[in-house]
């Protein structure tokens, strides 16, 4: 099954972000809220939509509406939950 997105809304793949050391040691999340991160896979049609497909980004907490498909978890977001496009 594909998600395609209707106007202003996005379709993330959520992923946890590792906390590193300067040396490399991976440290575990200790129930810290950390801010929601995740990669676009779909976008809507609407021409103002600022990321793309591929892009990592921040999104609020609670904006996004968590769905699965085929035993995977997504979620679709509008263009205004998205706080920031991280760039590595």
């Amino acid at each position: 099954m594909k998600l395609k997105p209707l106007t202003n809304h996005v379709v993330i793949e959520p992923v946890k972000p590792e906390e590193k050391t300067k040396s490399g040691i991976v440290l575990p999340n200790m129930g810290e809220e950390s801010p929601e991160q995740g990669r676009v896979i779909a976008i809507g049609s609407d021409e103002k939509i600022e990321v793309k497909v591929g892009d990592k980004v921040v999104f609020s907490k609670y904006g996004p509406t968590k769905i699965k498909v085929e035993d995977k978890d997504y979620l679709i977001a509008s263009q205004d939950d998205i706080l920031a496009i991280i760039e590595e």
